[in-house]
């Protein structure tokens, strides 16, 4: 059985998720946040799978499908499979 991955791990698989689609697409970080309606500064911290340094990315839903959106991609496709077990804080 595989380990769930912490969520640090998370944040960063989700960040290069981001990464990858927005290149695929040919959009600067600029771009894409401008067009998903979030600062520019967020989104750049996204894809490092940061909220605050050192701290794993949180976002919000809505932010989100905002993102999927503009990347033409379901949630399904940015978000890893592998997912950390947050019952226990």
């Amino acid at each position: 059985m595989r380990a769930q991955p912490t969520k640090d791990e998370f944040s960063r698989a989700l960040g290069v998720n981001l990464h990858r689609l927005r290149l695929e697409r040919g959009l600067s970080q600029e771009r894409l946040a401008h067009m998903a309606g979030i600062a520019a500064y967020t989104y750049q911290k996204f894809e490092k799978g940061e909220s605050k340094p050192e701290t794993p990315m949180n976002p919000r839903l809505f932010t989100l499908i905002a993102i999927a959106e503009v990347l033409e991609v379901s949630l399904d496709q940015i978000i890893p499979a592998d997912w950390p077990d947050l019952r226990h804080r």
